[in-house]
């Protein structure tokens, strides 16, 4: 098993686009017209990130075997149309317990280098 608890990726940059937002918003039935909705943090915290993670084959994901069990964002403020944020990502925590692996995952999110948004997300992966 990889113990990669404390491994740091390199920072994305996402600009917030308009069409984008209106997608998505429309995707889960919010309103295209009233700006960014709370959970596109999942596209600017945790999916522009995570596919670090989850490529790095140090990581050892193994995804036949892979739960996403708990996801989490808390918000300084939450982001314009047009305003660019930058995430980064850390594993939190890679312990083994019960044949089970359990990986956090942490990204904060800044903007013009004030905090953002926070996220964390917990995968359980059978041994």
């Amino acid at each position: 098993m990889s113990t990669a608890a404390g491994k740091s990726y390199p920072r994305v940059e996402t600009t917030i686009e308009r069409e984008h937002v209106r997608a998505f918003a429309r995707a889960i039935g919010a309103d295209p017209d009233a700006g960014v909705p709370p959970t596109y943090a999942a596209v600017y915290a945790l999916f522009s990130t995570a596919v670090q993670l989850f490529s790095d084959p140090e990581a050892a994901i193994d995804f036949t075997h892979l739960l996403h069990s708990e996801q989490e964002f808390t918000w300084t403020r939450h982001p314009e149309v047009g305003e660019t944020v930058v995430a980064s990502g850390t594993v939190e925590e890679d312990a083994e317990r019960r044949n089970l692996r359990f990986l956090t995952y942490a990204t904060g999110v800044t903007s013009q280098g004030e905090a953002l948004c926070e996220s964390r997300m917990v995968n359980v992966i059978r041994g």
